[in-house]
């Protein structure tokens, strides 16, 4: 009895130390978000994206949000893709998973892709994740304009984020406000908490936006840009004369567009399009932000017909508002003019992002039990911290830390099979040593509540040993399959 009541303290030790990290390492009211949009016009990618992201900037961002147009979409191309990550996909998750970052979602509509990732440390409090698209090009057909978005609750606020190709050339600036209306209006995240785009606290709308420079000719562009004086092409910037009369545009905030124009170039080169077509320079390429407006204050007397539902639900916003409020602050707006592959430079916005967390902990707390190693049954402990919406089709993944996404588990465990309840609080499973990699190496444990479709608890890292019986036998990497007989004798 004494040596299990020891293990017991020592888990529920272990178990407490890991929530204790988690919490540490999320306490920050500050967050740092790297947003890019490229219009890659079907290249392929480059060898390196290491300035794109910042990868060698002292300050490491929380979040990315990366936003490609024109991701070569052939319909042969695109059934790969679905089958096989495309190559786009491949080259950020590669380059930002070494770094501890988890692509959390992401969306495809034939060229439009949206990626969004996450520091693995806010995993857990990334909830009520969804996604959707609208078609705007060829009659709404095939896709090759539109909108992509992902919707997601961060630390309890919400937020959207929508990657926009919109109609091309000079005279449909008309109808780029037009086909963003209609996604607008479009795009449903179901009838739970903020339903449409404008609901969310805080919405980012970027992408190849398409609107040109007016009136200005060719001379007066390059002389402009030549010369940085920039400020002299921004009253016939269509955006910006759009916003003067679309009072939904009026809500959008943006960054002055201190950076030369980022659209067209000819390929691997800084010079502007040298074709027979001779395309103006012009910024298409945008990454712009709405902050949701405070609801105004409820008159003192009311409409004895007024709707008491909504007017309760009005004060409880505000009520919410109050108490766990959000700001933003762009830090940087700018291209990036080093990447050729595309007739498009990208554009990089970073923000800062201050929030009052409405929830500071993990919905479930989760570690690995004593030593791991393939040569026998390993344990997790797990134990929910508040009601969730549980299933017995909740499962617990071992990940190599390091991992990609969510599907990148070496194996995993369901939550309700063959548990062993010691106590009310914590929950013991097992995972079979045959799942468990021979070679072994740094992993983590990760919830996954198939409910909400998310991961709902991390473990801290841990050491899975290398295989004594391997090593006795001599088993190499590529004959590894041999260990089960070896284990079972």
């Amino acid at each position: 009895m004494e040596n299990d009541d020891g293990t017991r303290e020592d888990t529920q030790s272990q178990v407490k130390n890991s929530v204790s990290m988690e919490k540490n390492s999320c306490n920050e009211d500050t967050f740092r978000l790297h947003m890019v949009t490229w219009n890659v016009a079907t290249a392929d990618p480059p060898d390196d994206i290491s300035s794109l992201l910042h990868l060698n900037s002292p300050k490491t961002p929380d979040l990315y949000v990366i936003g490609l147009q024109e991701v070569y979409a052939a319909p042969h191309r695109f059934i790969i893709d679905m089958v096989v990550e495309d190559s786009w996909s491949h080259l950020f998750m590669s380059s930002l998973a070494p770094r501890g970052y988890l692509k959390v979602s992401s969306i495809r509509m034939q060229g439009l892709l949206l990626l969004f990732f996450s520091k693995l440390a806010h995993v857990p409090f990334i909830r009520d994740i969804h996604d959707t698209y609208t078609r705007t090009g060829i009659f709404g057909y095939w896709g090759n304009k539109g909108g992509v978005s992902i919707r997601l609750s961060f630390y309890g606020h919400m937020l959207c984020f929508l990657n926009c190709h919109l109609a091309a050339h000079m005279q449909y600036a008309s109808q780029r406000v037009d086909e963003f209306e209609y996604i607008l209006d479009t795009q449903t995240f179901g009838p739970k908490k903020a339903p449409h785009v404008l609901d969310h606290k805080l919405v980012f709308w970027f992408g190849d936006l398409n609107f040109r420079i007016q009136d200005h000719g060719m001379h007066f562009l390059r002389n402009c840009i030549t010369s940085h004086k920039l400020n002299l092409l921004w009253s016939k910037d269509q955006l910006t004369m759009m916003k003067k009369k679309e009072a939904v545009l009026q809500e959008f905030d943006e960054g002055p567009l201190d950076f030369q124009p980022t659209y067209k170039f000819d390929r691997f080169s800084d010079r502007y399009d040298s074709s027979g077509k001779m395309r103006k320079p012009a910024w298409t390429d945008r990454i712009l932000w709405r902050v949701k407006p405070k609801e105004s204050p409820p008159e003192e007397e009311k409409d004895e017909d007024r709707d008491s539902g909504l007017d309760e639900k009005n004060t409880k916003q505000q009520e919410e508002e109050e108490e766990f409020p959000l700001k933003l602050k762009q830090d940087s707006y700018t291209s990036n003019m080093e990447y050729g592959v595309s007739d498009h430079k990208p554009v990089i916005g970073i923000f800062t992002l201050e929030l009052r967390k409405m929830y500071e902990t993990p919905l479930v707390r989760v570690c690995a039990e004593g030593e791991w190693s393939a040569d026998f049954d390993a344990m997790v402990i797990y134990s929910p911290l508040q009601p969730f919406p549980s299933s017995a089709w909740d499962w617990i993944g071992l990940y190599k830390v390091g991992f990609r996404s969510v599907s990148d588990y070496i194996t995993y465990t369901w939550v309700k099979d063959d548990e062993v309840s010691f106590n009310d609080e914590l929950t013991q499973v097992y995972v079979s040593k045959d799942e468990i990699p021979v070679l072994g190496g740094e992993c983590v444990l990760c919830y996954y509540c198939s409910t909400l479709q998310c991961i709902v608890g991390i473990s801290s890292p841990f050491k899975v040993q290398e295989s004594k019986v391997a090593v006795e036998e001599g088993l190499a990497p590529e004959n590894i399959n041999g260990l089960d007989k070896a284990t079972a004798s």
